[in-house]
């Protein structure tokens, strides 16, 4: 297989790139909500905000792109499921449905299955076009999450604004630069070996 047919093929995901099997499709979903609660667990609380600084919006984000769009749904729906059953695997072993952070949960499954239809059309091919597409999976995340923060809380927009959207932009900005130099790499890796 030459390098063009690889890293340039329309309409493939990382995730292609294995032997397609239901067995390939179930372990991703799997292993993609048992990554998202993994990297639930990386949280550092923000003063004056119900919501952590956790690596599951990272995860989320690199789930939906490395897999398209409706293994990502199906992952993070997993995820969001189990978690509001009683699975302690969202921000720092919590679960349920009822926390003012939910609504982050809810937008990471929008946010999975937005970057994954990008990634379909090549958006995690180079670094700037992986830039996009994370800023706008944030931008979903926080389009779901801060209205829901609202609601659970009762603050005010720019009180949910304030705890729950400006604390998290370094890290967002950090999340995304680590996906701008990562996808666009393992398509070149892939690229090289085929």
């Amino acid at each position: 297989m030459s390098t063009a047919s690889v890293s340039f093929r329309p309409g493939a995901v990382l995730a292609d790139l294995l032997p397609a099997s239901r067995v390939r499709d179930i372990a991703l979903v799997v292993g993609g909500a048992a990554l998202t609660g993994l990297a639930a667990q990386i949280a550092v609380p923000v003063p004056g905000s119900p919501v952590p600084v956790t690596g599951q919006t990272f995860a989320a984000l690199l789930v939906g792109t490395a897999f398209g769009a409706r293994r990502g749904f199906l992952a993070l729906g997993l995820y969001a499921l189990l978690g509001a059953a009683g699975m302690p695997w969202f921000a720092n072993g919590t679960s349920g449905a009822s926390g003012a952070s939910f609504g982050y949960v809810l937008g990471m499954l929008l946010a999975a299955t937005v970057v994954g239809a990008l990634a379909r059309r090549g958006a995690d091919r180079s670094v700037l076009r992986t830039a996009g597409t994370m800023v706008l999976g944030s931008a979903v995340i926080y389009a779901v999450g801060v209205p829901y923060l609202m609601a659970a809380t009762g603050m005010s927009l720019s009180a949910a604004v304030a705890a729950g959207l400006t604390p998290f932009l370094i890290g967002d900005a950090l999340k995304a630069a680590l996906a701008m130099g990562a996808l666009p790499a393992a398509w070149k890796l892939v690229g090289r070996r085929g």
